[in-house]
């Protein structure tokens, strides 16, 4: 312990003590175990919950960008699936990756009206300039 009663930062933490770091329940934490397979502390007799760092940095984590960053449960998931940045890092927000063009869908003109066409064709050639800008 260092002075002033708080824990030295590599120091473990059970699980009423992050709970109460991070203002959430205990079985919060619980449940979030259950939902992410990177937070495993280790348990002790009578399944006693005791935090590493790296296990508390990764509560932080998730905590921030539930609560903090508005990110769904499912959202975390695909974000920690992803590799992971360094725990003292801040995480960033997602970036949605490049829409690549795709193919284009022949439909037979003759059955579409002469002015639904010529509006479909200008909407057309609107989005491939707006995805070739955005590829830039």
């Amino acid at each position: 312990m260092t002075s002033g009663g708080e824990k030295a930062e590599d120091a473990f933490r059970t699980i009423g003590e992050l709970s109460a770091e991070l203002g959430i329940q205990q079985h919060i934490l619980r449940y979030w175990e259950t939902r992410f397979p990177q937070l495993r502390p280790l348990q002790r007799a009578g399944n006693r919950r005791y935090y590493r760092p790296a296990d508390a940095a990764l509560v932080r984590r998730i905590h921030s960008l539930l609560n903090e960053q508005g990110y769904t449960i499912r959202g975390v998931q695909k974000l920690l699936a992803q590799k992971a940045p360094p725990a003292e890092q801040t995480p960033e927000p997602a970036t949605p990756a490049p829409i690549a063009p795709q193919p284009v869908l022949v439909v037979n003109q003759s059955t579409i009206p002469s002015p639904a066409r010529a509006e479909l064709q200008a909407i057309r050639e609107s989005l491939v300039q707006a995805l070739a800008a955005d590829m830039d």
